[in-house]
């Protein structure tokens, strides 16, 4: 994968230290990074994205090995303090409304099932055309062509009952030892199918603020062991929010005679998460959480983030896809 296009100044100083393994100016993040919507800050976050990648595929026309850089880490951390913030203070109503006691994965289902947020599956399986159809699968392969990735950075930090439902989850998710069956492949196989580009970050500079920030929150959890409960929380309301959506997906796909590729992928994920979703809430969530009660607001918190960023970027999704038709 190649360095993306920058979006700002933020951006342009980071690519440009990238890419000559030159320094950044002293005093970058207070400059010119905090905004008062970091969610919807293109060059924040794609800044972060790009700081995040470091730690995954990284960048062939990246200068050296600068993952562990001082500098790279010390502006990531501004970032990350600033998303963390807002992710806290949006989700802060939501979360006063959690019991304090009770059973775990039955509260967390039940949570998840509470949420009315827009629905951008139910519009493609109605009313989407093939280009808005395309136009989603272009913005989702930002996390899809690394599907399952960010939560198994969570997996060396915990262990008992949580990490062995994690690796049995995370065991479907890499295709059951089957690289064909790898649901990152499969959403390549589909985006090919489609004639479209399946290389990994193909699209970042087709990827908006909000979907850089869905996947930074990923990250954010995942890369922090202090986070590592808000990331299994994520884990479990990501998992409770995709096997009906998924069917709907599929069924959109199929109307509108999509290559078989597209529908199979989806379709995968009907039975796949319908499953994960009881192990993701019980036994990982429920299990972290008996070994370590302390952290259970931050199973809740990782929960309530991934729902209210996955609505904003629905919603602005459908709202583009009104604009268009």
């Amino acid at each position: 994968m190649r360095l993306p296009r920058d979006r700002g100044l933020l951006s342009k100083h980071v690519l440009h230290a990238l890419q000559t393994g030159g320094s950044l100016p002293s005093g970058l993040w207070a400059d010119h990074g905090p905004t008062a919507d970091l969610l919807h800050d293109e060059d924040a976050q794609l800044t972060l994205w790009v700081l995040y990648e470091l730690h995954y595929r990284g960048f062939d026309d990246a200068a050296g090995d600068l993952e562990w850089d001082p500098a790279l880490l010390e502006l990531r951390a501004g970032i990350e303090a600033g998303l963390e913030r807002e992710l806290r203070a949006a989700t802060a109503a939501r979360l006063r409304q959690v019991p304090d006691s009770g059973d775990v994965g039955e509260q967390l289902l039940a949570f998840v099932a509470a949420d009315d947020g827009p629905s951008s599956a139910a519009y493609l399986q109605r009313s989407a055309d093939r280009a808005q159809f395309e136009h989603f699968l272009r913005q989702r392969s930002i996390y899809h062509l690394k599907e399952a990735d960010p939560h198994t950075f969570v997996m060396p930090r915990i262990d008992g009952a949580a990490k062995a439902a994690l690796a049995e989850l995370q065991y479907d998710e890499y295709g059951g030892g089957r690289a064909p069956r790898l649901h990152a492949t499969m959403f390549g196989d589909a985006m090919e199918a489609c004639g479209l580009d399946r290389t990994y970050g193909a699209y970042v500079d087709e990827a908006t603020a909000l979907t850089l920030a869905v996947n930074n929150q990923m990250s954010l959890f995942a890369l922090h062991r202090r986070l590592r409960g808000a990331a299994l929380g994520h884990l479990a309301a990501f998992e409770a929010t995709s096997s009906v959506p998924a069917r709907k997906i599929a069924g959109g796909a199929e109307r509108l005679g999509l290559p078989a590729a597209v529908a199979a992928y989806y379709s995968e994920h009907v039975e796949a998460d319908s499953a994960h979703e009881q192990i993701a809430a019980r036994d990982i969530c429920g299990g972290f959480v008996a070994d370590q009660p302390g952290l259970r607001g931050d199973v809740f918190f990782g929960a309530a983030a991934c729902l209210h960023l996955d609505g904003l970027a629905a919603q602005e999704m459908l709202d583009h896809w009104e604009r268009s038709s």
